[in-house]
């Protein structure tokens, strides 16, 4: 029976789509780098088992597609020692990596890691990796993400702000969440020549849920 569960969790992260983008990018760094990895990064493709991916995250000398491939694995397995590597490659400056990581911390289903990617988000002199930490908290809809929200997209309601994607992010997170909490900064963003019609679409998802009410 053992043999069997494996065999199917093998089969279902074989078909999972952003596991296989994340090979696929993975892959091609490796082509193009040393030679020497190539022959490591099939066998741990191969890998299977919690405890190897585990040591992978702890043994010393690591290369990082080693270790971005162990944390996705043991995030998706639920396995809470994925969890600091995770939120590292959350902030890492190669966004590919920060899509990767957000999708095995979105299913990782850990405690921590709302409060994380709140920090990560909030954190202004990173604000420039701050997207992706807004998009998980959307799809975490945890009792830190209105709040975080909320502050990230004050701090970009300058109509010349350059990071005015992240503040969209914000916009449109809010209205998914159709907290009436968001009311007073979207009603801020209204006449912000890139967030405009974002804050009243999103304004209108807030009144349709009965926002205005509570």
């Amino acid at each position: 029976m053992i043999w069997i569960a494996d065999t199917l969790a093998v089969m279902d992260i074989a078909q999972d789509p952003e596991f296989c983008s994340m090979i696929d990018r993975l892959r091609d760094e490796i082509q193009n780098g040393s030679e020497a990895d190539r022959k490591p990064f099939e066998e741990l493709l191969a890998t299977e088992g919690r405890e190897a991916f585990a040591r992978v995250l702890t043994a010393p000398g690591q290369p990082l597609w080693a270790r971005e491939i162990a944390a996705f694995r043991l995030g998706l397995a639920g396995d809470p020692r994925a969890f600091e590597a995770l939120v590292l490659l959350l902030n890492h400056r190669d966004p590919e990596r920060c899509v990767s990581a957000a999708y095995a911390l979105a299913r990782l289903d850990d405690p921590r890691t709302a409060r994380a990617a709140a920090a990560l988000a909030t954190n202004e002199l990173r604000v420039g990796y701050a997207l992706l930490p807004v998009r998980l908290l959307t799809d975490l809809r945890a009792p830190e993400s209105v709040p975080a929200l909320i502050t990230v997209l004050e701090r970009r309601l300058a109509a010349d702000d350059p990071h005015w994607r992240v503040g969209l992010a914000c916009v449109e997170g809010l209205g998914a969440l159709g907290d009436p909490r968001a009311r007073p900064t979207l009603e801020a963003a209204l006449p912000h020549p890139r967030l405009g019609e974002a804050a009243g679409q999103a304004l209108a998802r807030i009144k349709v849920r009965g926002g205005d009410t509570l």
